[in-house]
């Protein structure tokens, strides 16, 4: 009969996920060691490989944690059944809060997948896609003639450019937080959204 995990088995390897998050993000993956890794958590090098196999599957964790952690949000959300502004707003005021959270993870998924073999990349590839997808169709639910002239998709990418690069000039110790900064996004973007122009139909 096989053994269970020994009880505090997530919440160690949740802690050392967040350790290498941390030396990944401050470091880079290429220049951080598992020596580095078992250190900052206080193991020793054996106990470090009896929760992950080797420091590839390390980064695949944190990398799919986090992806994983965006596709629940969007659920979330979406359970709530709220009207097409509102809801847009929510999920832009839930991903600003998360990267927010979420520093080390974001910055290890985007400066760190490269060094992911393709099957993995693909993998977490998937789950951005049903992310960003789901995005696209409240931005499409705001303005539906967006969608037929395919501009939600590409103003979908454009709010992510908002949201997804807030962690390099937005200090926690400064006078602007997270949680502030979200609704000053929404604004911006639906400020801008309802300026759109849609593309004059070609003449027949």
């Amino acid at each position: 009969m096989a053994r269970g995990r020994a009880p505090g088995f997530e919440s160690t390897r949740e802690e050392i996920l967040a350790a290498a998050a941390r030396l990944f993000a401050r470091q880079g993956y290429p220049g951080t060691s598992m020596n580095e890794v078992a250190e900052a958590c206080q193991v020793s090098k054996p106990t470090l490989y009896h929760y992950v196999r080797d420091k590839h599957e390390l980064l695949m964790q944190i990398c799919e944690g986090h992806v994983q952690s965006l596709a629940a949000l969007v659920e979330e959300v979406r359970a709530q059944d709220l009207a097409p502004e509102p809801h847009l707003r929510a999920l832009i005021a839930r991903f600003v809060r998360e990267y927010g959270e979420a520093q080390n993870q974001h910055r290890v998924l985007t400066e760190d997948v490269k060094f992911l073999d393709a099957e993995d990349r693909a993998r977490l590839l998937e789950v951005e896609r049903q992310v960003v997808a789901a995005f696209a169709d409240a931005v499409a639910a705001v303005r539906p003639e967006l969608e037929v002239s395919r501009l939600h998709k590409p103003l979908t990418m454009l709010l992510f450019g908002m949201i997804n690069w807030t962690f390099t000039w937005l200090r926690p110790d400064g006078e602007l937080s997270y949680e502030s900064v979200a609704p000053m996004v929404a604004d911006l973007f639906f400020g801008g959204l309802g300026a759109v122009k849609t593309p004059e139909p070609m003449p027949g």
